[in-house]
């Protein structure tokens, strides 16, 4: 996977797809904006709408489907060929997404059919953060693997040097260096990191922030992503 789950999870999914086969569970996502505000919900693969406060959007993926995410995005403007612009998560200035977006943005990540009939699923503040987010797996799942949350206000508290237009920053995006970004060797938290942490106790973090921000449900269950829970 290219998202940031994916840094700490590619090298294990490369290991096991070859002995693996996927399942046939395709999956419905139901992404809800709750936020006091118009969201531009945008999904890869899924593409892109305009979310009203109180509408949804259901999109379908595929069996096997991996390095996918869903976000909002906020302040866009398009024109009648969806093309435009957005202050945060904005993806090359089309309303329909075809690749991920510009941080910061709260991420909704998900890989689905994996190891042992799995999906595996996360919210990342490892590109920033814009907007609060739920994600949830249907009701049918209950028992089985459980909702995770970052409902913490994260812009008004946000360092000084990682403030953005709209969102507040990872520290990756800002610096670029290896000890924020894991780019090779080893990394661990930080105090930036710790920041996210402390507030999104659900969330990844930082690139390897894997053993408490990993979460998995059987193949074939439902989910719904909620902006501003």
């Amino acid at each position: 996977m290219s998202f940031y789950i994916s840094k700490c999870l590619s090298f294990f999914f490369i290991i096991i797809t070859p002995f693996y086969s996927t399942s046939t569970h395709a999956a419905t996502f139901e992404i809800k904006n709750q936020c006091p505000f118009t969201v531009w919900a945008a999904a890869v693969p899924g593409g892109g709408r305009q979310l009203d406060r109180g509408q949804t959007w259901t999109i379908n993926a595929s069996p096997g489907t991996k390095q996918a995410r869903i976000w909002a995005r906020t302040k866009c403007t398009f024109d009648g060929a969806g093309q435009g612009r957005c202050e945060t998560g904005d993806c090359g200035g089309l309303l329909q997404c075809k690749a991920y977006g510009t941080p910061p943005n709260t991420l909704a990540e998900y890989a689905l059919n994996q190891f042992n009939n799995l999906d595996f699923f996360d919210i990342s503040l490892v590109d920033g953060f814009n907007v609060a987010m739920d994600f949830s797996p249907a009701r049918a799942a209950a028992g089985k693997c459980r909702a995770i949350r970052c409902a913490a206000d994260i812009n008004g508290p946000c360092p000084r040097e990682l403030k953005a237009a709209g969102g507040c920053n990872n520290p990756c995006t800002v610096f670029k260096t290896d000890e924020y970004c894991c780019n090779s060797g080893k990394c661990g938290p930080t105090n930036f990191s710790r920041f996210f942490k402390e507030r999104c106790r659900d969330a990844y973090s930082y690139p390897k922030d894997d053993e408490t921000s990993t979460f998995t449900c059987p193949a074939g269950t439902n989910y719904r992503v909620v902006f501003c829970p």
